[in-house]
């Protein structure tokens, strides 16, 4: 495994930039995980503060000790610290701006979730016609900024999917047609969903950290 990039240390925390393909945790299957890997890197146990999807990039924070990870926890549960994405996904949602606010079923059970979101860019990519396509074909991208009131598992895939605007590079929840589509025309081989900046207290005040996101295609 790469090295993880580490934005910021200090005596309670990391903020690191994890890469996409990567489970934050360990589990039946899985190699490899993100919390065994930097304890190696590091020198030292770990502790999850919050969570990403194995295929979502981006910035996560990684506490030192158990207390400070659930000092860490407290402070994103109160919303002291801001997640805020950036995605790209086909076609177009009906407002520019807004607020999707639909309740998903997590381990049986009926929870709210809240995300807020603005479109940044909408444009069409137009792929030629190939020897199993016989005609051009067109298809609309959308670039959303998204900011999470709740943090419910798959939150924005499904929020998006939902609202007829799914992820691309999302087979579970998205479109594996066009996903297919772009995997051969683009090489796009991972979902295209990054955790792009992090708003956290520190020292008296809120500090910002913020990352690029690089996608393979011009707009």
């Amino acid at each position: 495994m790469k090295e993880i990039p580490v934005l910021y240390e200090n005596e309670e925390i990391y903020i690191i930039n994890k890469p996409t393909g990567i489970s934050v945790q360990g589990g039946q299957g899985i190699s490899h995980p993100l919390d065994e890997e930097f304890a190696k890197m590091t020198g030292q146990k770990v502790h999850l503060v919050h969570r990403l999807d194995k295929d979502t990039c981006g910035l996560m924070i990684i506490a030192k000790s158990p207390n400070a990870a659930s000092k860490w926890t407290k402070l994103i549960g109160s919303k002291q610290v801001q997640k805020e994405y950036v995605t790209y996904c086909f076609g177009k949602l009906d407002k520019a701006k807004g607020v999707i606010n639909d309740t998903l079923i997590q381990h049986g059970e009926t929870k709210n979730a809240v995300t807020e979101y603005s479109v940044e860019k909408v444009f069409d990519i137009t792929f030629p016609p190939s020897e199993t396509r016989p005609e051009s074909k067109t298809v609309t991208i959308s670039k959303v900024h998204l900011f999470l009131k709740t943090g419910r598992m798959h939150q924005i895939r499904i929020h998006l999917s939902k609202n007829n605007c799914p992820i691309i590079g999302d087979d579970q929840h998205g479109n594996f047609k066009l996903n297919k589509l772009l995997k051969k025309e683009l090489k796009i081989k991972n979902m295209l969903l990054c955790s792009k900046k992090l708003t956290v207290p520190l020292d008296g005040h809120n500090k910002v950290f913020e990352i690029d996101f690089e996608v393979p295609f011009q707009f």
